[in-house]
């Protein structure tokens, strides 16, 4: 057995804390409802453009989506998505655009989840990952799939109907399951995906298929991509990651079998480290961690019992 200590990390998982925000669903076909919320003077509302929003850095050392009053915003919006409204009653919307606005503060710039995510509040880490999750589904199912006609627009952004066959189109989630697996010595499994640069490690991961629990796919997934046997499953937490449209579903699972077998399709090299050997590959820079934002890197860190290091290097 691994003589490696262990500690608890307690950390947030990213894009997963309370926004405080309500998304007040049952106004979304309520057209003057939406229009009077529009008009009020203390909405704000954001451009959200290819999974992109601006931020900014305020002078007390915070970091903000660049955020306007209505009457400010790009009055040729492509389309309008209700968020919903904050604990003091303000509203806000996020507007697609084919590129993100020319700003005068030359201090905001354009951020996707992968950065934002880390910096931005609750609140603006919330909404922004709402409009980015509708923004992907909107560009990428512009036709109905039962007859081919373009569909529009309905609900504040949260429908898509068909004039043609009347078919409502919902926004799609696609469940994906992610594990941090351990075996009889309580090393960690970590592979590196085909197209991830050279040293490069994570959890394993894979999609739920149709007709699976989500621990059949835990299982499934191990077994097909590095060949390894799963028993016992966990539950642990979830995660929004739309790129494009996945919730993440966290495990802890522990391995019947050490053998390792890569599919060589998703994964080309996995590993069992021990807590001494994955510490000592982050020094040497022969293993790069995970995204800080990622739900894997949380899932590491449980078993790990330290924050990972930083991209950079230093420590988290």
């Amino acid at each position: 057995m691994s003589t490696d200590s262990q500690v608890t990390v307690d950390r947030p998982i990213s894009l997963t804390a309370p926004s405080g925000i309500d998304r007040e669903a049952h106004h979304r076909l309520d057209e003057a409802w939406l229009a009077a919320a529009w008009s009020h003077p203390t909405t704000r509302v954001f451009v959200v453009s290819g999974g992109r929003a601006l931020i900014d850095d305020t002078p007390d050392g915070r970091t903000e989506l660049v955020m306007t009053p209505t009457f400010e915003a790009p009055v040729t919006e492509t389309h309008r998505y209700f968020l919903g409204t904050d604990e003091d009653g303000v509203r806000y919307f996020a507007l697609q655009k084919d590129s993100l606005p020319g700003r005068m503060d030359q201090s905001a710039r354009p951020a996707g989840l992968r950065e934002a995510g880390l910096l931005l509040s609750p609140r603006d880490a919330g909404l922004l990952v709402h409009a980015v999750a509708l923004e992907n589904w909107q560009r990428n199912h512009r036709f109905c799939s039962r007859c081919g006609e373009r569909t529009v627009i309905a609900a504040a952004g949260h429908i898509r109907r068909c004039p043609a066959c009347g078919a409502e189109h919902y926004p799609r989630t696609d469940p994906a399951v992610i594990m941090l697996i351990t075996d009889a010595e309580d090393r960690a499994l970590l592979g590196r995906q085909v197209h991830w640069p050279e040293g490069r490690f994570s959890t394993l991961a894979g999609f739920v298929e149709p007709g699976e629990s989500i621990e059949q796919a835990v299982r499934r997934e191990a077994h097909e991509e590095a060949g390894v046997a799963v028993g016992e499953v966990a539950y642990v937490a979830s995660q929004p990651w739309p790129f494009p449209s996945s919730l993440m579903l966290g495990f802890t699972a522990r391995a019947t079998s050490s053998e390792i077998t890569v599919d060589g399709e998703e994964l080309h090299e996995a590993r069992w480290f021990s807590r001494t050997e994955l510490a000592d590959a982050f020094a040497s820079g022969e293993v790069l961690p995970p995204y800080g934002i990622s739900i894997a890197a949380r899932l590491i860190e449980t078993w790990y019992g330290r924050p990972l290091p930083r991209q950079g290097g230093a420590a988290a």
